[in-house]
C-alpha cells in the first residue's frame, strides 16, 4: 500500500492501519517523525527560571524590608523559587509539547470499523482522489481484502 501510495498520489500519512492486537512484527507505525520535545523543555526550563527570578525580585523589591546592609534581592530564597517555577516551566512544556505532537485532542472523524474488535484488520485511506478509486479498490482486493467499504466521507477501507 505504501508503496503504491505515490503511483496513486495518496499521502502515505493518510493511510490508516488499526487490528485489535498489536501488530509489532509487521513495522506498521514505525515511522520515525521528529519531534521538538528534545529542545522545548530545557526552553520551558530556562523560561520558568526567569519567570521565577523576575517574579521573586519584583516582589522582594516592592515590599523592600530593613536588611541591615545586606542585598534586598536576597538569592537563597530567590533560587528556591526559581528551582520550582523552572521545573513547573519544564513539566508544562513537555505535556503541551505531548499533546500537541499526538495531535490530542483529535476532534475530527476517524476511520473505524467494528468489524475490528472481531479480529479484522483495517487498512484505509482517509484522504482519496476520486480518480484512483478504482485502482484503489482492484490494488487491495489483488492483496488479499475480503471487502472493500466506503466511508460517506469519500473513504475507502479494506478489512
Amino acid at each position: 500500500m505504501r508503496a503504491a501510495s505515490s503511483r496513486l498520489h495518496l499521502n502515505p500519512k493518510a493511510i490508516v492501519v488499526m487490528s485489535s492486537e498489536p501488530l509489532e512484527e509487521e513495522g506498521f507505525g514505525w515511522e520515525e517523525e521528529r519531534t521538538p520535545m528534545g529542545w522545548l523543555a530545557p526552553l520551558g526550563a530556562l523560561v520558568g527560571a526567569g519567570v521565577g527570578y523576575t517574579l521573586s525580585a519584583f516582589t522582594q523589591r516592592s515590599y523592600p524590608l530593613p536588611t541591615g546592609g545586606m542585598p534586598i534581592v536576597a538569592m537563597w530564597p530567590t533560587g528556591i523559587i526559581m528551582y520550582e517555577l523552572m521545573m513547573l516551566g519544564a513539566i508544562v512544556t513537555t505535556i503541551l509539547a505531548f499533546v500537541i505532537s499526538t495531535g490530542l485532542p483529535n476532534f475530527r472523524k476517524r476511520l473505524y470499523d467494528p468489524e475490528v474488535t472481531n479480529g479484522k484488520i483495517l487498512v484505509g485511506v482517509s484522504e482519496m482522489d476520486s480518480d484512483c478509486r478504482a485502482e484503489l479498490e482492484q490494488l487491495l482486493y489483488q492483496d488479499g481484502a475480503e471487502q472493500v467499504k466506503e466511508f460517506s466521507n469519500g473513504s475507502s477501507r479494506a478489512n
